[in-house]
């Protein structure tokens, strides 16, 4: 069988091969009735856009970017999963999504107006910048998420992550801790010394001592968490709580603890940051702060698609807060 065209579907709807085509392509001049007549013919039909013709006819490639800053170390499966769920839950079927990682790009030639409608980064540091420059320059509508961007004129979204470690760091101390080690995340990463300077914040505010001794550097992942552990629990005078820059790391310092044939959070008490999917799961349930990854690559997402349609770029930030959410990783001690 031959595949469905728009003619066909509109011959069969008893109106113009443009009004078929405005109407699969949501335009608000087609009424809603008829709208919704034609996308049922065309689901019945089971019509598929062809993308190449659509971009020939209107200058679009129908690809979105999402870029992470890299795919290799430091993103955690549940960061990636969130991140592309949201993104993809507002674009649905318009666009076809491709995600990459900018350290994996030599030159960035192939990213231009032709290859990509529009395009988000989900910036995690720094070494990203060049390529949201060259990005804006080249006039591609442009998200940034995840780290605020200064020098560049873009649509940014953030999290508010030093007020949530602040928070986190402050409950481990109203819990009567004193003795607090930190896990941090990936070196050079925006997120790990945002985290880091709450929970140095807290300490300060309550009078709380900090040791370089209780630092131990992480990457974000299960293996770092493990190993930094392991450090912390060698220390002369372990500490009572850990304060971990992401939940994967908190379930690695989990693991090391437990094989010492010690108990969370009876004999030390752990605590994460993103609030991953697992979290709620462990054994105790993962003390954690919300980060609200995929509702702002939905808000992303959704002012992508507003500026590809009205050509019309907005520069402001937006911030997105986090939550403290308590669950059973930790244990009030007397006297701190």
């Amino acid at each position: 069988m031959s595949s469905v065209t728009i003619k066909d579907i509109a011959k069969l709807a008893g109106v113009s091969h443009t009004t078929v085509s405005r109407a699969l392509n949501d335009s608000p001049l087609i009424n809603p009735e008829t709208k919704e007549r034609i996308k049922a013919i065309a689901g019945s039909l089971q019509y598929t856009p062809n993308y190449s013709a659509r971009s020939l006819v209107l200058d679009r490639s129908y690809n979105l970017g999402l870029f992470f800053s890299t795919l290799r170390t430091g993103t955690s499966a549940g960061f990636l999963y969130e991140a592309i769920k949201g993104v993809n839950d507002v674009i649905k079927d318009e666009y076809n999504l491709i995600v990459r990682g900018i350290d994996d790009y030599k030159s960035f030639h192939q990213v231009n107006r032709k290859s990509f409608d529009g395009i988000i980064v989900m910036s995690q540091s720094a070494s990203d910048q060049p390529f949201i420059e060259y990005a804006a320059e080249k006039g591609i509508p442009l998200i940034v998420l995840n780290r605020e961007i200064e020098d560049v004129q873009v649509m940014n979204v953030v999290p508010d992550d030093q007020s949530g470690a602040f928070r986190m760091t402050e409950y481990l101390i109203q819990q009567g801790h004193r003795r607090i080690a930190i896990i941090e995340g990936k070196e050079g990463f925006k997120s790990t010394q945002s985290r880091r300077d709450g929970y140095l914040e807290a300490l300060r505010k309550y009078h709380v001592a900090f040791s370089e001794a209780m630092s131990a550097q992480g990457n974000y992942d299960l293996e770092s968490g493990y190993a930094a552990m392991n450090r912390l629990l060698d220390l002369p005078e372990r500490p009572t709580a850990v304060f971990c820059c992401n939940d994967d790391m908190a379930l690695g310092a989990v693991k090391a603890i437990t094989e010492r044939g010690l108990k969370v959070p009876d004999d030390l008490s752990v605590v994460g940051f993103d609030d991953q999917l697992f979290s709620a799961f462990m054994t105790p349930a993962l003390t954690t702060i919300r980060r609200p990854i995929e509702e702002m690559s939905r808000a992303g997402a959704a002012k992508l698609l507003a500026f590809i349609e009205s050509k019309q770029l907005e520069h402001e930030t937006v911030y997105f807060h986090t939550e403290l959410v308590i669950r059973d990783s930790v244990k009030t001690i007397a006297g701190g």
